[in-house]
């Protein structure tokens, strides 16, 4: 045999390549399929250093998991790109592109060409495209209950179901307030929504405030714990001596010389800190260090000073007070200053937290989550995100579309119908989509513990007779079908878009690989987790 790859690469060619590769990513998309819906159940994932994250939040178990296989990692980044563009629906994303993968196989066993599948993919997400925009309906910011039951319904089934009502409540409230409209469309930048976590008392105790809290606490004890009618100085550099940059040697030949050099440095802290007096500050909130003395003076002066505050929290403070981030002290002045009602230090346990509160036309708010537990927390937040993502993103498409499976429903009718208009081959691969579309339902219905044959026939009678908006109510005690744009289960286009973008493009991808070469492993490693050894 000529040999034209080292000992240590393994390849795998042909059709053993492709099952390989669906197999993989089937494989993933199975093992996040029972999380999605309001029934979905949830996953514990324990690191190696035994750290427990509890979650049904596809993207947070697929980044926990450490998963070799290239296949795999592709799904992995289907799910990283649905919550970089939305913030949700990375479940769907996954399930539908193993979906997609699966009916491809059956496909490729009646000797229809890979190519061939991927074309009648591409037409059909393209009509789905055009499906999708008929039936969506038009949202704007002053629709509040609607924008509250996107929240909801985001959601449901996360850790912060009991008190979802209240905090739709303040999601919508914390979008709106950071809400710009340019050309007539809305622009939602949700790093503007502060995350704040605080262990104790319950989730429905979670506050949204208008300004910035940051878990840090004042440098002095003598300063005062509270500012009314606060004019704050946001500096970038520290108020400390700086050191010089290169090896620097200092000779003192007697105590007079020793003590002349300690005032020096005296004199230039206090110096500082005159100037921070004379700007009329008297709050400082500095992102680098406050020396011992120039604490003191500061505090003598009655000044409320925070040191070591992250860049992003200076950032938010910016937008929140008015300030601009002062790089050198020198250039501290009254027109500098950003301006607050109240800044002060609240006490909760051992800790301390510092709020900023009332901004004139704060342009950065707070969200300050409680729970019981950092597992509680943690699962509240991911659900928070999700939230503010949903809203965001139909707020800058300004369309929704009926959940709980309705617009899968009626996706799938309308694409069987297009798929009848194809000639040759690709009618079945438009089919196979359709199909893959109309599992979402289904797994809704199978992870609620329902008969899914009978949901899926019925919803399909139904969008038959024109109800557009049957779908599944499964908080509902007894009818589950029911007209879900009442119901108020919405969810935005954006995300059936991009989850039918993310899935077709991977899907497309790896039925087009009919031959993987891999570099070996270590003889440490194990083979058993990556690609499986091969004869060639």
């Amino acid at each position: 045999p000529i040999l034209i790859l080292p000992e240590n690469y393994q390849r795998i060619m042909g059709k053993d390549a492709q099952r390989l590769n669906i197999m993989a990513a089937r494989l993933v998309a199975d093992t996040v399929k029972s999380t999605l819906g309001p029934k979905g159940r949830d996953k514990m994932l324990v690191d190696t250093l035994g750290d427990v994250t509890i979650t049904n939040d596809g993207v947070t178990i697929l980044n926990e998991m450490e998963l070799d296989h290239p296949a795999a990692k592709m799904m992995v980044e289907i799910a990283k790109t649905q919550e970089d563009e939305v913030g949700d629906g990375t479940t769907t994303a996954v399930v539908l592109a193993g979906k997609l993968l699966e009916n491809a196989e059956k496909l490729l066993d009646e000797k229809i060409h890979p190519s061939v599948i991927a074309r009648g993919y591409r037409k059909a997400a393209e009509e789905a495209y055009r499906i999708l925009d008929q039936i969506s309906i038009e949202i704007d910011l002053n629709q509040k209950d609607l924008l509250k039951q996107i929240a909801m319904t985001a959601m449901t089934g996360k850790g912060a179901e009991a008190s979802k009502e209240k905090l739709a409540e303040l999601i919508v409230e914390a979008v709106a307030g950071v809400a710009v409209k340019q050309a007539n469309k809305w622009k939602v930048d949700t790093t503007n929504i502060k995350l704040e976590k605080k262990k104790g008392r319950s989730v429905g105790e979670t506050e949204l405030i208008k300004g910035i809290v940051i878990d840090k606490e004042r440098v002095h004890p003598d300063m005062p714990e509270q500012v009314k009618d606060a004019k704050i100085a946001l500096l970038d550099c520290a108020i400390e001596i700086k050191s010089p940059e290169t090896d620097t040697k200092i000779n003192i030949n007697n105590p007079d010389q020793l003590q002349a050099f300690l005032e020096q440095e005296e004199k230039i802290l206090r110096d500082m800190v005159e100037k921070i007096k004379q700007s009329g500050a008297n709050v400082v909130l500095c992102q680098k260090g406050i020396d011992d003395i120039a604490q003191y003076y500061l505090a003598k002066a009655g000044i409320f000073a925070a040191r070591r505050i992250k860049r992003e929290d200076m950032e938010k403070l910016a937008k929140a007070t008015g300030a601009r981030i002062i790089s050198n002290i020198n250039e501290l002045s009254s027109n500098v200053l950003g301006k607050a009602a109240e800044v002060k230090e609240i006490k909760e346990g051992e800790e301390s937290l510092i709020y900023v509160t009332g901004c004139e036309n704060p342009k950065a708010l707070t969200l300050l989550i409680r729970g019981g537990t950092e597992h509680v927390i943690d699962e509240v937040e991911r659900a928070i995100k999700d939230g503010i993502g949903d809203i965001a993103a139909a707020l800058e498409e300004g369309k929704v579309v009926c959940g709980g499976g309705a617009c899968e429903i009626e996706l799938a009718r309308k694409l069987r119908e297009y798929a009848t208009q194809q000639k040759g081959r690709e009618q079945l691969a438009i089919n196979a989509f359709a199909d893959a579309i109309e599992s979402i339902p289904r797994i809704l219905a199978e992870n609620a513990g329902l008969d899914p044959i009978d949901i899926i026939t019925e919803l399909t009678v139904r969008h038959e007779n024109n109800e557009l908006s049957a779908g599944l109510n499964l908080e509902a005690e007894e009818e589950v079908i029911q007209d879900t744009l009442k119901a108020g289960i919405i969810e935005p286009t954006k995300i059936k878009e991009q989850a039918i973008k993310s899935a077709v493009e991977v899907a497309e991808m790896i039925l087009r690989i009919d031959d993987v070469i891999a570099a070996g492993k270590s003889e440490s490693s194990s083979t058993g987790q990556g690609m499986p050894p091969s004869e060639y």
